[in-house]
């Protein structure tokens, strides 16, 4: 079993977990995630790590209420226990001195950029991260943000903080102006299909983290599937970090919807169960 140690709601149906598991947090490396299972009849599923503390033996996860398992995983507290908590699994984020980055991240995306915006400063380079949400309610881990970047800019939807647009926009005043050596981005699919594009005429090597539908996370199911560069590529043992400028991003969106009609009446069915479900 894997405790819970800490809780905190970031936003409106955005919590973050720490989770005392050793022996993955001494491996543990930016870029890469970890599939947990609350129960045994529960489903597996892969979060991104957020953080992680070698000394404290822990993992850091943050993740949306979208479904029912991250539903049921919100309503966990300090002290309860995962059943499962397996990783760290896929490829770690390659870093070096590339010179001067730009860290993308949309929505939850924030908490996958953090720990790579952190370690790419610590390997030298000059760290530019723009950050962006719906509405400022939902921006996360701002300020764990802009200790880890020389600069931080800020974008929300709807205008309610920091530059009204999208982060995209930014992102494209950033390379207007000047010269940036490589660019990641992580958040929803449409928001790194955005970015790609938007970085392509500038010849800017973009980096994007595929999250697509896994079982697994070992390669053996082959249901993270992705094209890129008209290969087929395993978002869990070949990602799930990826040449943007390769992914089939039609592709990668059609697949993701594949199962909505299904999700959809679980989440409606459990939605039913929730005034007498023995969740805990």
């Amino acid at each position: 079993m894997y405790p819970i140690v800490k809780k905190r709601i970031l936003a409106p149906g955005i919590k973050l977990l720490e989770v005392k598991a050793p022996d993955v947090a001494r491996k543990a490396q930016a870029g890469q995630f970890i599939i947990l299972r609350i129960d045994e009849p529960g489903e597996r599923i892969p979060l991104t790590i957020a953080d992680f503390n070698r000394e404290e033996g822990t993992i850091t996860t943050i993740f949306q209420e979208v479904g029912y398992t991250t539903w049921h995983l919100g309503q966990l507290e300090e002290g309860d226990a995962l059943l499962d908590f397996v990783g760290p699994l896929g490829r770690p984020t390659e870093i070096e001195n590339y010179g001067r980055v730009v860290c993308v991240g949309g929505g939850v995306g924030v908490a996958p950029i953090y720990p790579i915006a952190r370690a790419l400063k610590e390997a030298g380079n000059e760290v530019i991260s723009i950050i962006g949400a719906r509405s400022r309610e939902l921006l996360i881990l701002e300020e764990e943000m802009r200790k880890v970047s020389h600069e931080l800019l800020v974008s929300t939807d709807d205008g309610s903080y920091g530059h009204k647009g999208f982060v995209t926009d930014l992102l494209v005043r950033v390379l207007q102006e000047k010269k940036v050596d490589r660019v990641w981005g992580i958040g929803p699919v449409v928001m790194m299909k955005a970015v790609s594009e938007a970085t392509r005429p500038f010849g800017v090597p973009t980096i994007v983290s595929m999250n697509p539908i896994m079982v697994d996370g070992t390669g053996m199911c082959g249901a993270c599937r992705v094209s890129v560069g008209g290969e087929t590529k395993f978002g869990c043992v070949d990602g799930p970090e990826f040449d943007g400028h390769q992914v089939d991003w039609d592709l990668a969106v059609q697949r993701l919807r594949m199962y909505r009609d299904e999700e959809a009446r679980a989440q409606a069915f459990h939605q039913e169960k929730r005034g007498g479900c023995q969740c805990r």
